[in-house]
């Protein structure tokens, strides 16, 4: 669940960055989505998990190279004091930075040795979200989109790219282009990422000084999914708004037909 935010941490730069980890660790711990492929793959569904995307015989190879590639995700990152439980495990990464670089490589492996092939396109994903934790948003933006260009993908794995596409234009300050993606997040069939879409909107707005028209979309966020992380976060940008006096739009009043009964 995500946890709520204070208002401190609302008006702080990174606070999109602690909203969105919040809200996908939600997903990841409620399950109801799908997850990403890696996330497939490390639960141990890897031979069906890719064969969902790489269904032509032909690609067999290349999609176990996929899958050996993002064996990375599996290591730790970091050191807990206690020895490991497999004495054959390879080491802990030092940090996720250091993660983020194996990984791109590895996949980078897959995209050189099987260009054009399906395994390569789902490797797209994975590496545009390690591009965009190291601060990369243009290296992310590339990869976001040449996923969302030739992939054919799951739509909860399309909505993760539009997502992060949306971090990466906002990290660049083209907030523009962050407001295009989120808003075609907005329109999933999933009640979780539409949800997301439509805060995500919300904030854009509110960083662009459109103060009165993200209220009213934190309300439509409010409103349309009551129950969701994404109502709760926006829940507490309205209360930061209501601080600078504004308020979201009342609904119209219904009419009055003279004519009815």
């Amino acid at each position: 669940m995500a946890e709520k935010l204070t208002r401190k941490e609302l008006r702080g730069p990174d606070a999109f960055q602690k909203a969105g980890l919040q809200a996908r660790q939600w997903l990841e711990d409620n399950k109801r989505l799908v997850k990403l492929v890696v996330g497939v793959i490390l639960l141990g569904g890897a031979g069906i998990a890719v064969a969902s995307y790489v269904s032509n015989r032909g690609e067999t190879e290349a999609s176990r190279a996929l899958a050996s590639a993002l064996k990375v995700l599996d290591r730790p990152t970091g050191t807990s004091g206690e020895p490991a439980a497999d004495e054959d495990a390879e080491p802990p990464f030092a940090s996720q930075a250091e993660k983020d670089a194996a990984l791109i490589k590895e996949l980078a492996s897959v995209r050189e040795k099987y260009p054009r092939t399906r395994a390569a396109v789902v490797a797209e994903l994975p590496v545009a979200e390690a591009e965009l934790r190291l601060g990369r948003p243009d290296e992310a933006l590339k990869s976001f989109e040449d996923f969302l260009k030739a992939s054919s993908a799951d739509p909860h794995l399309r909505a993760q790219a539009l997502e992060g596409e949306g971090y990466a234009y906002e990290a660049k300050g083209q907030l523009d282009q962050a407001l295009s993606s989120f808003d075609e997040l907005a329109r999933s069939k999933s009640d979780f990422l539409g949800a997301m879409g439509l805060y995500h909107r919300g904030r854009i707005l509110a960083e662009q000084g459109k103060k009165q028209e993200a209220a009213d979309a934190f309300a439509q966020t409010s409103s349309s999914f009551p129950n969701s992380p994404a109502s709760r976060l926006a829940s507490d940008r309205l209360a930061v708004l209501a601080d600078q006096g504004i308020k979201p739009t009342p609904p119209p009043a219904p009419s009055l037909n003279p004519d009815a009964g």
